[in-house]
């Protein structure tokens, strides 16, 4: 077994580098990231709600603002589209109280210094996980209200971000208990865990349920088009499907939430979505070299950086985080064979088992930023390639 109190342990990297570091004033638990301007605005998964840095020197970033979470809420996800922002409130997971106010809260970010709440959204219940929001009339959550056996899929009109309102929701057959639906998937957990939309489709990780492609060209009416699943003893916790539509692919990831590899193998894999109805595997990434299993806390995929509007956008390297394997950096130019380019393994905070690279964000002009979950910051890197 590890050490429970390790020494830090030093970065690991291969074609990257750092440049800059925050320890977020303290407040380490980093969870996704995204940026409007030289503003870096990290949620966090407790310690903190939002955290607010001013990175027009990525070299020495500086935290000028940070937001405080309600009791019994965390705020880990954070959506930008212009000039507002949306934060996620959600039921904090060892908390066994409810939270006050469970939904989205929608600031202007104007002066992104000194955001302010124009809008909430509720759903109820434990609140909302993960969103999307790029801008526009539409915002797309997973969330589990009252009612409902775990997180379904909501849309929601922002168009006018001081009254939000639904427009519809959705849910596999089963999960609706409170209307006198049963599921029928023993042992397994079917929960939304967030779309990547493009144009009139979305891509939802759908935990044990797998890929679902979702037909959202009438946001009052989604269908469901296709859905891809894998035997349980061949992955699960499927997070995010990021499309490459020009390619018609899909990069789809498996979440590690055990320690030490105590679960089947979390993968990333690459789907051929031509034929949107029958979506299929073509390959998978490969799995980092090395003693990450005896490592401690987790092994194995999280999330990719999904190719939002105004970052760097590509459809031939992906950057996907592996918790105590850091950053991968993979080339998919031939999608039958992706291969590994660089990968950065940052340094283990002083008692901290492992490290537990959890988002990763790149901006357009290249510069990488990843969070850790557990205390490690944010750090700042470059390819050296």
């Amino acid at each position: 077994m590890p050490e429970k109190n390790p020494a830090s342990k030093a970065a690991e990297a291969w074609n990257v580098r750092l440049i800059g570091h925050s320890d977020l004033n303290g407040y380490g638990d980093g969870m996704q990231l995204l940026m409007k301007d030289h503003y870096l605005f990290v949620g966090h998964l407790g310690k903190m709600g939002t955290s607010i840095l001013d990175i027009s020197d990525p070299t020495n970033p500086q935290v000028v603002n940070q937001l405080k979470n309600p009791p019994n809420t965390h705020n880990h996800k954070v959506q930008i589209g212009g000039d507002i922002l949306i934060v996620n409130f959600e039921k904090f997971p060892r908390s066994g109280d409810m939270p006050e106010r469970a939904g989205i809260q929608i600031l202007d970010i104007s002066d992104p210094v000194n955001p302010h709440e124009i809008g909430f959204f509720s759903t109820g219940g434990r609140g909302v996980h993960r969103i999307w929001y790029t801008g526009g009339q539409y915002a797309y959550l997973s969330a589990q209200p009252e009612g409902y056996t775990d997180q379904i899929m909501f849309i929601v009109d922002v168009s006018d971000p001081t009254n939000p309102r639904e427009v519809s929701r959705w849910w596999i057959p089963g999960m609706w208990t409170a209307g006198g639906e049963e599921p029928n998937w023993p042992g397994l957990r079917y929960a939304a865990h967030h779309p990547n939309v493009w144009k009139e489709r979305a891509y939802w990780g759908f935990w044990d349920a797998g890929l679902i492609i979702m037909d959202i060209s009438d946001p009052a009416n989604p269908k469901k088009i296709s859905q891809l699943s894998w035997a349980p003893d061949e992955g699960g916790n499927t997070h995010t499907a990021l499309p490459l539509p020009d390619r018609n692919l899909l990069i789809v990831t498996d979440e590690s939430t055990k320690p030490e590899c105590q679960e089947s193998p979390r993968r990333v894999r690459v789907v051929d979505i031509s034929d949107e109805t029958q979506p299929k595997i073509i390959s998978m990434f490969p799995e980092p070299e090395g003693d990450f299993c005896q490592r401690g806390l987790r092994f194995g995929p999280h999330n990719v950086h999904e190719n939002r509007p105004g970052t760097f956008i590509s459809d031939q390297v992906i950057y996907v985080t592996y918790f105590n394997a850091g950053l991968r950096v993979v080339d998919i130019s031939d999608p039958y064979e992706p291969k590994e380019i660089a990968y950065y393994v940052p340094e283990t905070p002083e008692g901290q088992q492992a490290i537990q690279t959890n988002d990763v964000f790149v901006a357009e002009n290249g510069l990488i930023y990843l969070s850790d979950r557990v205390n490690g910051g944010v750090d700042i890197l470059e390819l050296t390639l």
